[in-house]
C-alpha cells in the first residue's frame, strides 16, 4: 500500500549518529532527525557541550546520547562508530558534519592548517562511513548518509575570503558523495550531500564579522542568511524513505546565491 507523506517521513524506530552535533547547524539537522523519531548519538570532541546539546534534545522530548570523540583522528573515529553501534544496536543514519575551516591567502596557507581541514572535513568523513557500512549498514543492507559540504565547494571565492583548504575539501566531499553513491546503492545505502550556504555560526563568525551579515544577506536572492530551521527539510528528506530512491545528489541551501554564481 502507497505510504502516506507523514509516513514517508516518519523516522520512529530509526538511529541516528550526528557529528559535529553539539551545537550550530549539526544540532539543528539533530533536531530535525529526532523531532521525526530518531534515536541520536552525537558527537563533537568536548564532552561539556554534548551534555548541553543533549539536555537540550531531551527537553524538545528527543531520546538522544552522546559520545565525545575526535574525528580528525582514526582510532577516535572507528572507536566512535563501534561505541555507537553497540549503544544504539545499528546505525541507520550517518550524518557526517564535523568540520574545520582555516583562513589565509593561498600564497603563505600554513601546510599543517591545510592538513588539519582536509583530515577532518574529507579523511574523517570517510573512515567513518566505511567504519559505519561494514559494522552495520551493509549487513542490514540499509543505510543513510548525509554529508554536509558547502557551497564554498560548488565554487571558488572573492579575494577576500582566504579559505582554500575549505574550499577544496568541501569540493570533495561533493565528489566523495558521488562516488560512494555508486558503489554502495548495491546495499540499500543512499549517499547525499547538503551544501549550506551562509548561515550564522562559530564557524562562520569570523567573516562574518569582517563582511557584514547584511552584506552577505544582499548578495543571496532570498536577501537572508540561513536560520536555525532551514536545513531541516532536507536533511530529512535524505534521511527518510521519502528520499529513497535519490542518491550521489547534492542541493544548496543557500538563499539561492549558487544559483547566480554557478554552482
Amino acid at each position: 500500500m502507497t505510504r502516506t507523506v507523514k509516513q514517508l517521513f516518519d523516522l520512529t524506530g530509526q538511529t541516528a549518529l550526528v557529528t559535529g552535533g553539539s551545537r550550530g547547524l549539526g544540532l539543528q539537522m539533530a533536531h530535525a532527525l529526532g523531532e521525526a523519531g530518531a534515536r541520536l548519538m552525537l558527537s563533537s570532541r568536548k564532552a561539556s557541550d554534548l551534555e548541553e546539546a543533549v539536555a537540550e534534545l531531551k527537553a524538545a522530548g528527543i531520546e538522544a546520547d552522546y559520545i565525545a570523540a575526535d574525528c580528525g583522528q582514526e582510532e577516535d573515529i572507528r572507536r566512535l562508530a563501534r561505541e555507537t553501534v553497540q549503544k544504539l544496536g545499528r546505525v541507520d543514519i550517518l550524518l557526517n558534519n564535523a568540520g574545520a575551516s582555516w583562513g589565509a591567502a593561498a600564497e603563505v596557507h600554513p601546510v599543517s592548517a591545510w592538513d588539519k581541514v582536509m583530515n577532518l572535513n574529507v579523511r574523517g568523513y570517510f573512515i567513518l562511513a566505511q567504519e559505519l557500512a561494514n559494522l552495520s549498514m551493509i549487513p542490514n543492507r540499509h543505510g543513510r548518509i548525509l554529508n554536509v559540504a558547502s557551497i564554498a565547494g560548488l565554487a571558488g571565492n572573492p579575494p577576500e575570503m582566504q579559505t582554500i583548504a575549505y574550499n577544496t575539501s568541501k569540493g570533495a566531499v561533493v565528489n566523495f558523495t558521488k562516488a560512494l553513491a555508486g558503489e554502495w546503492g548495491r546495499y540499500g545505502i543512499t549517499v547525499n550531500a547538503i551544501c549550506p550556504g551562509f548561515f550564522p555560526s562559530k564557524m562562520t563568525y569570523g567573516l562574518l564579522e569582517k563582511l557584514g551579515a547584511e552584506n552577505m544577506a544582499s548578495h543571496a536572492p532570498l536577501l537572508r542568511l540561513g536560520d536555525d530551521e532551514d536545513l531541516k527539510g532536507l536533511t530529512l528528506l535524505y534521511a527518510s524513505d521519502a528520499g529513497k530512491h535519490i542518491t550521489g545528489q547534492w542541493l544548496a541551501v543557500d538563499g539561492g546565491v549558487s544559483a547566480i554564481i554557478g554552482g
